[in-house]
């Protein structure tokens, strides 16, 4: 299993690595090291360390990248390999095929090259086309992105399935008891500006004009290592000016996400976002941007709203919108998008959807 941070296992991947390991397999994990490694080994994975530029698009370090996964993959001789992330998928697959290993990738999110078109997208393109090509299987996390991977002609349709994201644990993400006081929105999301994160601190500047008591909570980290992230100065003046309230990283959403009325993505594009399953699991209403990955999650005026993406002013409407509602008619919206994760989103698909895959590339042609 090869991703491009050893933490997105721990996160993400958990239920699959633990339904593998109950069903005899042996997984390794191949990923750049984080604090994360001891608790993956403790599920009773091995860990290969990948040393790896996760930043953008690099042509001598990228080529290096996938000789050292053929390496690696040739050493340790694997009867399958499952890839997550963009690099990864990519580099990956093209260090996997003449090595004859079975390759399944679950693209999670197409990144900054495909948001920001031009020369970057169509280098993006070519390089999905030729890793992608002869692969039994695609995994998407939302429909938008299988479509126009199938209309971009960089996977054929019948090869190309669609997972709900990664699933949630409805037993750990249960509903959380409705708080009182005054309306608090969050946003949980690495601080990046594709993640909509400037355009929710102008929200929280217009509703908080007319609405003073409204608060603003931000969770994620400041200055990863991504193109448009946002640095911390930047944060500590949106605090200084009282836009927000930061509040930094967790292990832990789930005491956020209780303390909340309502969960805020206004991203410019996701593969199916964790932090939206998460909280409508938990029985909050959410507000995102009607973008793939994100309406795949939310049933607008349903379980929530969808707003503009990159817009700030509508973003804004709705959180008034939710503000002006009745408790009642917040609350039903948040028993709702339970209800849709319930019936959608269940770890246990993502579970099975890998198990049928596995069984079957196992098998051979």
């Amino acid at each position: 299993m090869t991703v491009n941070a050893a933490w997105n296992v721990w996160n993400f991947r958990r239920p699959l690595v633990t339904a593998l390991l109950s069903d005899g397999h042996r997984v390794t994990v191949l990923a750049p090291p984080d604090d994360s490694v001891p608790r993956i080994e403790g599920l009773g994975c091995r860990f290969v360390p990948l040393g790896m530029k996760v930043k953008g698009l690099d042509p001598l370090a990228d080529l290096a990248l996938m000789h050292r996964m053929r390496r690696i993959f040739r050493a340790e001789r694997p009867d399958m390999i499952l890839s997550f992330t963009i690099k990864n998928n990519l580099f990956g697959a093209i260090a996997a095929r003449p090595l004859g290993v079975p390759f399944l990738p679950n693209v999670t999110g197409l990144g900054t090259a495909f948001l920001s078109g031009g020369p970057l997208r169509r280098i993006a393109e070519t390089l999905y086309a030729h890793a992608f090509r002869g692969l039994s299987t695609v995994f998407f996390q939302n429909a938008d992105d299988r479509d126009l991977f199938v209309a971009r002609r960089l996977v054929t349709a019948d090869r190309a399935r669609v997972l709900p994201g990664s699933g949630i644990d409805l037993v750990r993400f249960a509903p959380a008891p409705w708080p009182g006081g005054d309306p608090v929105f969050l946003m949980i999301a690495r601080l990046l500006r594709d993640k909509g994160v400037v355009e929710y601190v102008e929200a929280a500047r217009l509703v908080r004009a007319r609405e003073p008591a409204a608060r603003f909570r931000l969770l994620g980290a400041a200055g990863t290592e991504n193109r448009t992230a946002i640095d911390a100065d930047t944060v500590a003046g949106w605090v200084a000016e009282g836009a927000i309230d930061y509040l930094g990283t967790t292990d832990d959403v789930r005491p956020a996400i209780a303390a909340a009325h309502c969960v805020v993505l206004p991203s410019y594009r996701e593969g199916a976002p964790r932090t939206l399953i998460e909280a409508a699991a938990m029985a909050r209403p959410v507000i995102a941007t009607d973008v793939p990955g994100c309406r795949a999650v939310v049933s607008d005026g349903v379980t929530g709203h969808l707003c503009k993406v990159r817009d700030a002013h509508s973003l804004a409407d709705l959180c008034l919108r939710l503000f002006d509602a009745p408790p009642d008619a917040r609350a039903a919206m948040g028993r709702a998008g339970r209800a849709k994760m319930e019936e959608e989103f269940d770890e246990a698909l993502v579970v099975a959807a890998y198990r049928e895959q596995i069984a079957a590339l196992m098998s051979g042609p």
